[in-house]
């Protein structure tokens, strides 16, 4: 007896799936995509600053090579057109400058706004020229920025001459006008010349700490000493050689005899012998013992070279206060 076999069909076959698997980021990418910018920016940016690496290696080979002017100004000028120009300037440090006053300092006589034709030493020697600014520190930020840092003088006095007052520096340097009816609370130093003494006015009055914050204003005699006036209304002559040592002398006996606000009018220092004072409408010259008594003495006062008071004048006004 026969049987039959039925075979079986080839087995179903399985569904291929044609869809390839997304390749796996590389760490450059995921680092891309964790950046605060879109990859667009970035991208820019790289190209902007390969533009401005090119265009500075190009000038710089020119300026080597010896090539024209006009082929480096050229390739500036393009870099500019294809956006590497001054859009922005950056300025900090400022105290009291004004930002509009260094933007066109900076930017006075450029032939351009490209970025590559900006000359980085001229615009600080510009700005160095400046009576505020003490230093400058200027740089470029490709594509399109400038970067200017500001170090501003400190004023140390106003200058009076002629009427017209004049901040200065510590070394003497002008630097702005001053408005007198906003006077700053500054030293005022009188007189032709007194700007040029700043150097020595300041060390004049660190010899006597003391005294310094009772100077009101100083002015320079005969372009030779000072007259010192403090802020009591009394005024102090000192010397030709020596000033110095006598305003420490002057400190000395203030602080022993507070003289001070006590009704004085003049101190005169120029005898480095004697402290010599006057009070108003006095008649006779007295000088003042250790212990404060005075004694009447006849004589004259030497002038030391105001210029303002005749010789006779001074001798019925002037009281001998001291010997040294």
């Amino acid at each position: 007896m026969s049987r039959t076999i039925k075979r079986g069909g080839p087995p179903p076959r399985r569904a291929v799936n044609n869809r390839r698997r997304a390749p796996k980021a590389s760490l450059g990418d995921r680092l891309i995509a964790r950046l605060p910018v879109s990859e667009e920016t970035l991208r820019r940016a790289v190209t902007w600053t390969l533009l401005g690496g090119v265009g500075a290696a190009a000038l710089s080979l020119a300026t080597v090579l010896g090539v024209p002017q006009a082929i480096g100004v050229g390739i500036a000028e393009a870099a500019g057109r294809a956006g590497l120009e001054v859009e922005q300037v950056d300025i900090t440090g400022l105290k009291r400058m004004d930002r509009e006053t260094v933007y066109a300092i900076a930017l006075e006589d450029q032939p351009s706004r490209a970025m590559l034709r900006v000359d980085l030493e001229r615009v600080r020697e510009r700005l160095l020229a400046y009576g505020w600014i003490a230093d400058a520190y200027v740089a470029r930020r490709l594509p399109d920025r400038l970067l200017i840092h500001i170090t501003e003088r400190e004023p140390a006095a106003i200058w009076q001459d002629n009427g017209q007052l004049t901040l200065i520096d510590p070394t003497g340097r002008l630097l702005a006008p001053v408005d007198p009816a906003h006077m700053p609370d500054l030293p005022l130093v009188i007189g032709p010349g007194a700007d040029r003494q700043e150097a020595g006015y300041q060390a004049l009055l660190a010899a006597a700490p003391a005294l310094k914050p009772r100077i009101r204003a100083a002015t320079w005699i005969g372009n030779r000493r000072w007259d010192l006036t403090f802020d009591t209304g009394e005024t102090l002559a000192l010397p030709q050689d020596g000033a110095a040592q006598a305003l420490i002398k002057f400190a000395q006996l203030d602080g022993a005899r507070a003289l001070l606000g006590k009704g004085w009018v003049r101190f005169d220092l120029r005898d480095p012998a004697k402290l010599v004072a006057r009070r108003p409408g006095q008649d006779l010259h007295q000088r003042l013992q250790d212990d404060g008594s005075a004694d009447a003495v006849a004589g004259n006062a030497t002038d030391g070279g105001s210029g303002n008071e005749t010789t006779a004048t001074r001798a019925r006004e002037t009281t001998r206060v001291g010997e040294a």
